[in-house]
């Protein structure tokens, strides 16, 4: 039985091309959560482009069956009806399933009840956690799987399942959210959780029982295209701070909480990867320029080019710098820990060729390579404690020991 007052939830069932479907599934639902479901909750029908008699059907359910609405988009895109029908409504809990009712609907109390309690910010269900009982075909498993796994390397999302048609968000953190995600069709599911992740919002996982369905209509080839692009753009877009989650993260945003020595070892660890790749860039970009310039001329161009590369890629990668502000400000103090990997590594030329007079270019990579490792501390310590520092003064103050020290046990 419902409950009275409590807040209420609008479950949207996004459809095209559904007349078959829509009317069983829509009762079965409405049956649910009229004798199953705490909350008093809704279903809005959202027709995006139906050339069937979807809407028709969805007109006389809503007619029929009491907490029952329908929506008409011209336009198709799931993405785009959820947005529109999402941004228009009064519940304090926005959710979506897909019309098949693939999701075994007594996962719904345990997706809303987070979001209702204000504990979490975005529910999903999961089909890949180890509880979730899954019935599907090994080519959409497959898929499903590789999709995640690349969104973990390219987005560094932490979520499980991007694609399953089982989520819901609480309506004040959509009208924050819902602005800023472009996508209208499939992707859009994955854009919203990105955005969501990438402003701190705690997003809820509920393992789910979900049955294939044999009649999907959804292009594979076409989806995975747009998937693709979809990616690629919020790499883009994310990455050079084209979109503002600021605001979001001050009012909704939950800080991650790390054990300061374990950040601290994944700090060093991303940061000996990134040594590992500019030096072995270093020493192939040397072994060609050295082909027709000096010894030490090589070492500086070597080292100038893939000196940009790793403020870059140590900005990003290890201390999580983004966007286009301080970029410029911290590639200057780049610069200058650049110079002092220079002097080191001149240094080292300079004493190998007055001890030999022709040494073999063997021996030179060997004593640079020796000379780029030693300068690995002196760069690690002015990363950290003044080039991606923007509160530190103009010049540097370096201390190896000490700053080393002070960083671990801050």
């Amino acid at each position: 039985m419902q409950i009275p007052g409590h807040p209420r939830v609008e479950i949207v069932v996004p459809v095209k091309n559904e007349e078959n479907d829509l009317g069983p599934n829509i009762r079965r639902l409405r049956e649910f959560l009229d004798t199953a479901f705490p909350f008093p909750a809704e279903v809005c029908i959202a027709d995006n482009g139906s050339t069937d008699a979807t809407y028709e059907i969805g007109t006389l359910l809503a007619a029929e069956l009491p907490g029952v609405r329908v929506v008409r988009l011209e336009q198709s895109g799931r993405g785009r009806a959820l947005k529109q029908v999402w941004s228009a409504s009064t519940a304090e809990v926005l959710a979506y399933m897909d019309v098949d009712l693939s999701t075994n609907l007594n996962a719904l109390l345990p997706l809303v009840a987070p979001l209702l309690a204000g504990h979490s910010d975005v529910a999903i269900g999961t089909r890949l956690a180890k509880s979730s009982r899954v019935v599907r075909r090994p080519k959409r498993e497959f898929i499903s799987r590789s999709y995640n796994l690349l969104l973990r390397a390219t987005l560094s999302a932490h979520f499980s399942d991007a694609q399953c048609g089982f989520k819901a968000i609480r309506a004040d953190v959509a009208r924050e959210l819902l602005p800023l995600v472009e996508d209208t069709s499939w992707f859009f599911d994955t854009e919203l959780l990105v955005l969501a992740e990438q402003a701190g919002l705690r997003i809820h996982e509920i393992p789910v029982d979900w049955v294939d369905d044999l009649d999907s209509r959804v292009a594979i080839a076409k989806t995975v295209g747009e998937d693709l692009r979809g990616i690629a753009r919020l790499m883009r877009d994310v990455g050079r701070g084209r979109v503002d989650l600021e605001p979001i993260r001050q009012k909704y945003g939950r800080p991650r909480i790390l054990d300061p020595r374990t950040a601290m070892a994944a700090r060093v660890l991303r940061f000996c990867a990134v040594g590992v790749l500019s030096t072995a860039a270093y020493a192939l970009l040397y072994l060609v320029l050295r082909q027709g310039m000096p010894a030490q001329v090589a070492n500086l161009m070597a080292l100038l080019i893939t000196a940009v590369g790793n403020t870059a890629l140590n900005r990003r990668v290890t201390f999580g710098v983004r966007g286009i502000e301080g970029r410029w400000r911290h590639h200057l103090r780049g610069l200058v820990t650049f110079g002092i990997g220079w002097s080191l590594t001149a240094a080292s030329l300079w004493l190998l060729h007055t001890a030999v007079a022709a040494p073999h270019q063997a021996v030179e990579i060997t004593v640079l390579t020796i000379a780029n490792l030693a300068a690995t501390v002196v760069r690690f310590s002015l990363f950290q404690a003044w080039v991606f520092d923007d509160n530190a003064p103009t010049i540097p103050t370096f201390e190896p020991p000490a700053v080393l020290e002070n960083t671990r046990s801050n």
